[in-house]
């Protein structure tokens, strides 16, 4: 009796220690692809006739379900909003979109004023002032994705890509705002670290042309 009692005892501490070494297993599991956070500071940039603020930004980083090690997710939220005090009234014209050349930042006139945000994106690549006000080299045509979308940007190292959110015209004075929540942006083929950096870009049309750039700071995607 008591080789059987003890033999009762055995089997149940034998339980107890797999079951512990399973919980052990899903918790480091969970923590190896939990994802991560990254909150962002508020901006604000004055130009010529507009007041340019950022607020609410942050990203949300996830490792990509393709578990490769070459790709990742961020999912971006944030809002822009110019205030607009003055502006040649305009008419839209045809929009021959962002030319993406050096110096360009993701923009273009089309015969109205216009406010457009989006994200600069690099593989191996620090994405700082001074090479951003200098026009990044090697980069990408651009992608776009509309507020709660999804789009997909394949980068090489030392590559650098312009990712539209949303842009709208502005065809007289006032407040205009972009706001967007869990954008997802997926990046696929970055082996490298791989960092982003938001910006919003307000341009008024007229004879004294002004183009007026906020960006974000810089955060990494892993």
């Amino acid at each position: 009796m008591n080789s059987f009692r003890a033999g009762i005892r055995g089997l149940r501490a034998a339980g107890l220690t797999a079951a512990v070494a399973v919980a052990v297993g899903l918790s480091s599991t969970g923590a190896a692809h939990a994802d991560t956070f990254v909150p962002l500071p508020d901006g604000e940039r004055l130009g010529p006739g507009v007041t340019i603020t950022r607020t609410g930004e942050h990203a949300v980083i996830s490792p990509s379900l393709a578990a490769n090690g070459a790709g990742r997710v961020a999912w971006l939220s944030g809002t822009v909003t110019a205030n607009i005090t003055a502006t040649p009234a305009g008419a839209p014209g045809p929009n021959n979109g962002p030319k993406n050349t050096p110096g360009s930042n993701n923009s273009s006139t089309h015969g109205v004023s216009r406010i457009s945000a989006g994200y600069i994106v690099g593989c191996q690549v620090s994405i700082g002032e001074s090479a951003v006000s200098a026009g990044i080299s090697g980069s990408v045509s651009l992608n776009s994705v509309s507020a709660g979308g999804s789009l997909g940007l394949k980068l090489g190292p030392g590559q650098v890509g312009f990712v539209g959110i949303e842009g709208k015209d502005i065809p007289k004075p006032g407040v205009y705002s972009i706001q967007y929540r869990d954008a997802e942006l997926q990046i696929q083929g970055c082996a490298g670290y791989a960092q982003a950096r938001s910006y919003a870009v307000v341009e008024i049309i007229g004879g004294d042309y002004a183009k007026t750039t906020l960006y974000g700071q810089p955060f990494s995607i892993g």
